[in-house]
């Protein structure tokens, strides 16, 4: 990977993000952001030296802030933080997040607040470009004083402990610093709570969950469209005067996209022509769907500060002064991906519901049942569409919203957390299930298209039909189901989909 990233002197955006976090750039730090870690850290010398008491820095942790930390213990107490905190359970987080989470935090050091020296923030960033990967579990995280628990299993691999990936194996952390030839660091007073205090765990996988839902708002729309066609639906519903006499900015959007993928359509109809009304889960796209891109609006403005945040504690400022503050709760990031998993749930319902409409012969408007030929022989679209209620009934539970619980920690000091990390990891899943139940929604409406006698489609909606067709069948009789429908997942999550209609019709809103 020949791109870099260089850190320190601009805001991270998502494209970088994305390149070092999936795409494996190098990240450079640039001098003049070395000079601030300089700086920071020489503050926090001088205090230790004068004996200033800063919280975690010459004192205990959470309930412990009170208790004094003796000079020559120090450095224990840091490592003592990591060690203590390393109670990760359940399944590693991908390598792509766990990459993510390392960019983060080496983002927010760089700023030259958090009081490390610049050995640790290097030996982070080196890392990132040997692809040295720590194992972490993707839960234990309340959200409180950050993500504490997956973060302190990042730091174990840069003392010698823990466990990494390297070159394609799982090795001890001192084995895979060693292949990579990144020296072992030893941690000084405030380096581990500069570490793992944060919120890049959550911010990293929200990260992924927002670029993720903002290409299905426009796959939803896509697929959507070509429904449309398939069930002769009324185009009069996406007229821009309806849109703009209501004002919502998302609503409009989606039904400009609509009517873009739908031009020249011969398989839409005109209000009274074949019937007054559709359902709402044709008719009201726009209104829908529109609700569900303004907030993933929302959450994209609030995840995009969160990636550029200082959210460690206590901060050092350039006057010398050390205050301890709450930067490290996850609530921003927390709401947002509540909010988030709520819009792509709400996505994923109407799609079902038009699942539920083409493969019904009592409302899919002259198609055969389950939309296949020779109905009981075969099953058809019967069980895709149980898949997709699966998936959606599934989502209802996992959008709940994480961020109204709160449960104590540290002996009521930490008297309310975010569960930010639990509503990130809820939205990601949401957003997996919603590819697949658009993937069949896609499949089905290209059946219907198939169904329809010269079926002429739209200029977004041909080559929507026409990728789908390149990779699966017209469903002539039963045949496995699970590969087509993982194929036609795979299109939607990798962006190609959108990628073939945009390259027809221009960028999508």
């Amino acid at each position: 990977m020949e791109r870099s990233v260089e850190l320190g002197e601009r805001p991270l955006s998502f494209r970088d993000f994305l390149a070092v976090a999936r795409d494996g750039a190098a990240v450079i730090i640039t001098e003049h952001a070395m000079n601030k870690v300089r700086r920071s850290r020489e503050i926090v010398e001088e205090h230790l030296m004068a004996g200033v008491p800063m919280y975690g820095i010459n004192t205990g942790f959470g309930r412990f802030a009170d208790v004094s930390i003796s000079e020559e213990q120090l450095s224990a107490l840091q490592i003592n933080l990591i060690r203590a905190d390393a109670v990760g359970v359940g399944n590693p987080l991908l390598e792509e997040i766990v990459r993510g989470v390392m960019l983060l935090r080496v983002n927010a050091l760089v700023k030259g607040y958090s009081g490390a020296r610049p050995e640790i923030v290097s030996a982070l960033a080196e890392m990132l470009n040997k692809r040295v990967t720590p194992v972490i579990p993707e839960k234990g995280s309340v959200g409180a004083s950050g993500d504490l628990c997956p973060l302190a299993h990042m730091v174990l691999p840069m003392i010698g402990e823990g466990y990494a990936v390297y070159g394609g194996a799982l090795l001890s952390g001192a084995e895979a610093m060693r292949r990579a030839g990144v020296p072992l660091v030893r941690l000084k007073a405030k380096e581990g709570l500069a570490l793992i205090n944060g919120t890049p765990v959550m911010t990293s996988i929200a990260a992924f969950a927002l670029c993720e839902a903002e290409n299905l708002m426009k796959c939803a729309d896509i697929i959507a469209a070509l429904t449309v066609e398939g069930l002769r639906g009324i185009a009069d519903a996406f007229d821009a005067r309806i849109h703009e006499i209501r004002g919502q900015q998302g609503q409009c959007v989606s039904a400009e996209n609509l009517r873009r993928l739908l031009k020249e359509s011969e398989y839409v109809s005109r209000q009274g022509e074949l019937r007054m009304q559709d359902a709402y889960s044709l008719r009201c796209i726009p209104q829908v769907h529109g609700a569900c891109r303004a907030a993933v609006t929302y959450v994209r403005q609030v995840v995009e500060v969160e990636m550029n945040a200082v959210t460690d504690n206590p901060l050092v400022f350039e006057n010398g002064e050390v205050l301890s503050g709450g930067n490290f709760h996850g609530e921003p990031v927390a709401i947002a991906m509540d909010a988030l998993g709520i819009a792509v749930a709400e996505l994923g319902n109407l799609s079902e519901r038009r699942i539920a409409k083409l493969v019904d012969p009592a409302h899919n408007h002259g198609l055969p049942a389950f939309l296949v030929e020779e109905g009981g022989l075969n099953c058809g679209f019967m069980v895709p569409q149980y898949a997709a209620a699966a998936l959606v009934s599934e989502n209802k539970v996992l959008a709940h919203p994480a961020s109204v619980d709160s449960i104590p920690t540290s002996a009521g000091q930490e008297d309310h957390v975010s569960m930010g990390t639990i509503a990130a990891r809820k939205a990601r899943q949401i957003v997996e299930h919603v590819e697949a139940v658009l993937g069949i929604e896609w499949m089905a409406a290209a059946q219907a298209a198939d169904l329809r006698p010269g079926f002429a489609a739209g200029k977004g909606t041909a080559p929507a039909y026409g990728l789908l067709r390149e990779k699966i069948d017209f469903l002539q009789e039963d045949r496995v189901f699970f590969e087509d429908q993982a194929a036609a997942s795979a299109m939607i999550g990798s962006g190609e989909l959108v990628d073939a209609i945009e390259r027809v019709i221009g960028p999508l809103g």
